[in-house]
């Protein structure tokens, strides 16, 4: 036991560093030695302080400031190629305390492993931090897995099985089985605040996206994809993607009012055409290579502020859809 406890001092005194100190909060050898007390119940005297500061500095090369160079004490810096600011350290708490494809349980253990990350100092501005958000988090612990499984698969060229889950109504709304699918896995995306796999379904020759927060009991097959596709046929696929929906991409334009201008470049990227329309300070006009469907899906959840010139069936297509609404609210 004392054999071990001689071993494990220079990584007491890491530790306690990094939990209590920083620039403004400088340790002596005395405050060292009755941190590692009353965290490891484990006696070190000052002098074998020094000498593993030493080590972990001058061998280790941690950035460990010491008495002799600032006049005050001990303190680790943070090292800017390994360790996460503060800053960067917060948005990823925020991230997961708001991802909808994370479970709670999930989302507070990857906090708690954030907060881990930093000093008790750091950790007492996030005292009172709230969560301030919808309860419309995924049920499903999967998620994470998922994640795993498809990149593996992915890297593997390995096809894969799993079940694919949505919301129906029976006696009371619930998730059901929609289908269990073969599927050759070519790569993971992240659109609106959701993951997606992109693959091609077994039997089929295009991109379908699926839910990975819909996707359960993954099973990766001793089966390769045999369908070839390059990284850049992703990509387009992936920029012509709108409200997911893939397919085949026509020119599309349409007259948006400017109170869209920042969604469009969220939602379509920049490789879009704006162009400023005569005496009319209010609309713009967009010009895109994109999924008709999609397109129209977007449009319609932004009817107030969008007319769809062309092509014309699209245009068409979604005349008929708003007179039909109208004659049903004129009933």
């Amino acid at each position: 036991m004392e054999l071990y406890e001689k071993n494990g001092n220079p990584i007491y005194i890491l530790n306690v560093l990094k939990k209590y100190s920083d620039e403004e909060h400088m340790l002596s050898a005395a405050e060292i030695q009755r941190k590692v007390k009353e965290e490891y119940d484990v006696e070190i005297d000052p002098r074998t302080i020094r000498r593993n500061i030493n080590l972990l500095k001058y061998k280790l090369e941690y950035d460990i400031s010491t008495r002799e160079e600032n006049g005050k004490g001990y303190y680790i810096s943070r090292n800017p190629e390994t360790d996460f600011e503060q800053g960067e350290i917060r948005a990823i708490i925020d991230t997961f305390c708001y991802a909808n494809y994370i479970v709670p349980s999930v989302a507070k253990n990857i906090i708690k492993k954030c907060k881990n990350m930093q000093n008790i100092y750091e950790n007492q501005k996030l005292k009172n931090y709230q969560i301030y958000a919808n309860d419309t988090k995924t049920e499903n612990m999967e998620v994470i897995k998922n994640i795993e499984d498809v990149a593996e698969s992915i890297q593997n060229l390995n096809k894969i099985k799993f079940e694919y889950w949505k919301y129906d109504i029976t006696n009371k709304l619930e998730k059901v089985l929609v289908n269990t699918y073969k599927v050759a896995p070519y790569a993971i995306v992240y659109k609106r605040q959701q993951f997606y796999l992109t693959g091609i379904v077994e039997g089929m020759e295009d991109f379908f996206h699926f839910r990975l927060d819909r996707i359960k009991n993954i099973e990766i097959l001793d089966e390769k994809r045999t369908i070839k596709k390059t990284s850049s046929e992703v990509r387009e696929y992936e920029e012509a993607t709108v409200e997911m929906f893939g397919g085949e991409k026509e020119e599309i334009e349409a007259i948006c009012g400017k109170v869209l201008l920042d969604a469009v470049f969220d939602d379509f990227g920049k490789n879009i055409t704006i162009e400023k329309i005569e005496n009319d300070d209010q609309n713009f006009k967009l010009i895109l290579d994109a999924n008709p469907m999609g397109f129209k899906m977007w449009a319609m959840r932004n009817m107030d502020c969008v007319e769809v010139i062309r092509p014309l069936s699209l245009r068409n297509e979604i005349k008929e859809i708003i007179e039909n609404a109208i004659n049903r609210y004129n009933e």
